[in-house]
Parts: C-alpha cells; structure tokens; sequence
C-alpha cells in the first residue's frame, strides 16, 4: 500500500519522537537504580546505605536534572546535599541538589565556577562518603577548569578552534582531557577514597566512558602525544593559544602529569554504569516503525565522518532499497554523530546539513523522506533539532529563489530549510544520545 507525502513525513516524526522518549533520561534512572530499605542496588550491585555518613550528587550536562530528580526522589532524606550544572534555560527547582546553569558548547565563567565548587567538594570527601556523578551530553562544556598554566579564554579558543575544524567528539575530548584538572580520572581522584558511583546516559559513539564527559571518573587511554597528532592533523598548531601548544609539549616530554589509567588504584573506589544509550533509541525507533507497518532496519549506530557526505551516502543506500519494491514501505534507522567542517559563515547544524546534502540526492523521487535530528532537540547554535526533507524539498527551495548547493557549501542550512517548511523544531527535550537519522519510503 503506497503512503503519501504526507503520511510518510507524520510517520518520520512519531517514530522520532518515540526514540526520544525511550531514553528518558528519568527513567533510565529509574531503570538502573533501585533502593530498598538501606540496601541501595545499581546494575545488580549492592551497597548499604547504612555504611555511609553523607550521601552527595553532583553531575553536569543538558539532561542532568530529571537525572537528579530521579535521584532525589529515590533517596529521600538519605541525601546529604548536590550541584549539578546544565545548559541555560534547563534548570528545574529541586529539593536538596543546587542547580547552576552555564554555557555550551563554548564553556564561560559560571561553568567554570560551578567546576571549582564541585572541586572544592571532592577535596573534602572521606571514605565514609557515597558520591553520585550524573553525566549526560554537554557536560564536557559545562564543566570546565582549566590545567595550571591556562585560562577560562584560553580554554574558550582550543574549543573553538576544534569544534570548527571537523575534528570527531572523540579527538576534541582527547584535548579537553589533558587540559583539565577534573576530566581524565582526574575528578575520581579528587575525591578518593569516597565511593563513586557514576551514571551516564551516553552521548558518544561506542558509549567509551573516556569520551563521555570526557570521562571526570574513568581511565583515560590516550597521552598527551595524541593531542599534538591531533592538532596536527587539522592543522590546528598556529590557530590554538600558545600556552596550550607550550602545556602540550611539556606533557610529551614528561615534565607534567599524564591522565589517570586504568591501573590507578583509585577506580577501586569507582562504578561507571551506562544507563541510555543511542542503541536503545534506534531499537525503540524500529519498533515503533515496525508496529506502523514499515520494513524496518537498523544501518548503524556509530554514524560518523563529514555529515553533507554521510547524508548522501544514506540516500544512496535507500534508492538501491527502493529499487526493489517489495521492501516497501520501508524505514531505514541509523544514529551516531557526523561533524562539520565550518568553510563559511552561515547559520545551521550538522543534523540540517546532513538533511539539505539528503534533499539534494532526493530531489524529484516520490513518496521519500529523511530525517536527521538530535536527541536533545538542538542542533548547532539555532532552535531547530534538525531536518525533515523530502523529494520536494529542493523545488520549493526555487520557488523562493534559492539554490541549494550555494546554502550548503556556506554552511548555511538553516534559512533554507527554513524557508521550505523543512526545519524540525521540537524544543529542548531533556536527554541526549546523539541524533538519530530516519529515511523512510511508502
């Protein structure tokens, strides 16, 4: 049975929108956490309450306080005091934990303040303390505090710098590891010997617990050396602070302290659990798609490489699909976090680069659609969480006199699918497992 145009680009949001909701970061608390009585369990381990004096939460990212809420609500009186950071605008009032909002991805002074605070804290801790660290997307940005020898500025420029060059999340937090004072293990042992119990909802592909947050209570398998490769690889040396290129090179030489590995006995005292994951959206969102009707597949969920190039290749992939009729209707499901390059000076994010590059190679075919979109509903500095594009995206483009390939190569996405009725708004959603991308065919 053929699907319209409209029925399609329905279906593309409702499927979207229940992978969003299957990684409530609340309830992927709630999934992993039970207490009962004194007897506290996470990911079937087992603590008794009974054995600590004080019970703190701290955490950072854009889905961190309905992770605290949660929190709050399972320990009750149990709970000591916290501080969590988010992004502006996220804050909700919250009985014990102190919520400070800040900026990202660029970090600023509040994020930097909020990190002395929670610094401050984690030298005061004892081993008859239980530290929960919340951690969700952003919190690399939101938690800030530079290594001796830098500024918030200096900080500010390498981000910067890193976001612009298409440098993976991976490479940039590899940089912000061995730059702070608190990532890299580095919070972990601040605060030994407490006990650390760390929950994360994963906004990284392959869910490394180095990268996510850049990794505040884990093991950190990279040196200082990758850093230079990495600067070197995008041609970065000249367009970072000096200060960070002389703290770099000191670290190669060995005349600083490298980020804390996997033998370091203070992770004894340490318990990462991964409570959402993109994994869990797209198998959500293939249900969802299957219970509609659609031959659903899952392509990957480490989707990653140039987002205009990776949104051509998925078209590609769903023009041979369609080619076989008896596929349809079908919806093809990936997840992961493509970058951008920046070569101009326009308005947009990669998910709508990915969904201009996808309406390019759709143009005039029938009864298709993409989607591209964060799980956090924003997508580059804009109000949009990305893109949804069909084969008729491109002639209403002409209609208001505009050409689409211009837009894309200035990275300027945003005003075009603006003007064609393509952005995808659905306002800050509380969670963050990367983007989901969606094409389906009726």
């Amino acid at each position: 049975m053929e699907r319209s145009i409209e029925r399609l680009r329905a279906d593309a949001v409702a499927i979207f929108n229940a992978a969003v909701g299957s990684v409530d970061a609340a309830n992927a608390i709630l999934r992993h956490v039970q207490v009962t009585s004194d007897v506290l369990e996470v990911a079937s381990k087992e603590y008794s309450l009974d054995a600590f004096r004080r019970v703190f939460i701290w955490g950072a990212g854009k889905a961190v306080v309905p992770m605290a809420q949660a929190m709050e609500r399972l320990l009750g009186p149990r709970l000591t005091s916290g501080l969590i950071v988010t992004t502006y605008g996220q804050s909700q009032p919250l009985e014990k934990i102190r919520v400070i909002e800040a900026a990202h991805p660029i970090p600023d002074l509040a994020g930097l303040q909020a990190a002395q605070k929670i610094v401050g804290m984690a030298r005061q801790a004892t081993d008859g303390d239980l530290i929960f660290f919340l951690v969700s997307g952003g919190a690399s940005a939101l938690l800030p505090y530079p290594i001796d020898g830098l500024t918030l500025s200096d900080k500010q420029n390498v981000t910067q710098a890193l976001l612009r060059s298409g440098a993976t999340i991976g490479e940039i937090n590899t940089l912000r590891r061995h730059l702070s004072q608190i990532k890299g293990g580095k919070l972990a042992r601040l605060a030994f010997p407490a006990q650390v119990l760390t929950l994360v909802l994963s906004d990284v592909i392959g869910d490394g617990l180095a990268d996510i947050a850049s990794g505040p209570t884990a093991p950190d398998p990279t040196i200082f050396a990758d850093c230079l490769e990495i600067l070197l690889k995008y041609r970065l040396e000249e367009k970072i602070p000096p200060a960070v290129r002389h703290i770099l090179e000191r670290g190669v030489r060995g005349e600083s302290g490298e980020t804390l590995k996997a033998a370091d006995p203070v992770f004894t005292n340490v318990h990462n659990v991964i409570v959402g994951s993109n994994r869990l959206a797209t198998e959500a969102a293939q249900l969802y798609a299957a219970n509609l009707g659609y031959r659903s597949m899952i392509l990957s969920n480490q989707v990653a490489g140039e987002s205009r190039e990776v949104g051509k290749q998925h078209v590609q992939l769903l023009k041979r699909r369609m080619a076989d009729t008896q596929q349809r209707p079908l919806c093809v499901i990936s997840g992961g976090e493509p970058t951008v390059a920046v070569r101009g000076d326009g308005t947009g994010g990669r998910n709508q680069e990915f969904a201009l590059a996808a309406a390019m190679e759709i143009a005039g075919l029938d009864r298709a659609v993409v989607l591209s979109a964060g799980t956090d509903g924003i997508d580059g500095p804009t109000d949009a969480a990305g893109g949804l594009v069909d084969g008729e995206t491109v002639r209403r483009g002409h209609l208001h006199g505009y050409d689409a390939a211009p837009f894309l190569a200035r990275n300027d996405a945003y005003p075009y699918l603006r003007a064609t009725g393509d952005l995808l708004i659905t306002g800050p959603t509380q969670t963050n497992v990367m983007d989901i991308q969606l094409m389906l065919a009726g």
